[in-house]
This record gives structure tokens, sequence and C-alpha cells, in this order.
């Protein structure tokens, strides 16, 4: 088993509309005006850009992302990965039977910073709390940041 290699799966309802969703999720270079984790993105070009993470460890990963699909039809998105973590993201935005939305996020990584790959095997569940805690500020960042833009009815 390669100790440093990691897969995740976020899953949550939102009430608001899936495309609401969507459109707030397309535009990464707007993250870090409400998942306080993402502390900086840097666009690179049209379908890249450079984000820096940081969550509750002291440390930052650093990620080039490349849109690898965007799918407004599907309401999909997909980047590829490389740098502090190599691999692929995914986030699926899925409408439920009451018009809400429900958000998918998924994660498969292999991790290349060296101090989180000496320390992989002791620290893989803290680790793994960490992207857990990052997810559930993204859910309340996101649903606040909805709320606030919601246009009136």
């Amino acid at each position: 088993m390669d100790w440093s290699h990691y897969r995740f799966r976020s899953s949550w309802r939102l009430d608001e509309q899936p495309d609401a969703v969507y459109r707030v999720l397309e535009r990464p270079d707007r993250y870090p005006d409400w998942w306080p984790q993402v502390r900086e993105v840097r666009q690179t070009d049209d379908v890249s850009g450079v984000l820096r993470f940081r969550s509750a460890l002291p440390y930052d990963l650093v990620v080039a992302a490349r849109s690898t699909r965007q799918d407004p039809g599907a309401r999909v998105l997909e980047a590829a990965l490389s740098g502090d973590l190599d691999g692929w993201v995914r986030w699926t935005v899925q409408p439920t039977p009451d018009h809400g939305s429900r958000i998918v996020f998924e994660q498969a990584v292999t991790v290349h910073k060296r101090l989180m790959r000496l320390l992989a095997v002791p620290c893989r569940p803290l680790f793994r709390a960490n992207h857990a805690a990052m997810m559930r500020s993204c859910r309340r960042g996101l649903r606040a940041h909805l709320a606030a833009t919601r246009l009136p009815v």
C-alpha cells in the first residue's frame, strides 16, 4: 500500500438550485472569498492556475490545477493536479427532488510534500481528519456564500 495515496469523497445537500451551485464552483479564482482554507489562487491561463491551501495543520500545500472537464449540462468540473499533490479532483452537482442540490466532491491524490511523506504512516489518520475538517468548512462557506448572493424572489 502506498501510504501517500489518498482517495476522498464528500457529499452534502444544499437548498440552492444546482445551476447556482455550479456557477460558484466553476470559479476557483473566487474560492478564497468563501473557503477559508483556500488561501490563494493565481490563474496562469484560461484553464490552469496555482492554488495554495492551508487547513489546521501548520503547512501549506501548493498545487497546479488544470481543468480537464467543465460540463455545465452535467454540472461536472474536473481538474488534474500536480505539485505537492498529484492526481485529480471532481465536483458533481446533482438536483434533488425538492429543487435543492447534492454536491459530491471526489479526489484521488498522491502526496509529494516531503514532510507529509515522512509522516505518512503515523499521521495518516490526522491527515484524513484535517481533510474532513477542510471539507466541512467548504460546505459552511459555500452555503453562506450562496445565501448571501441569492437573488431576491
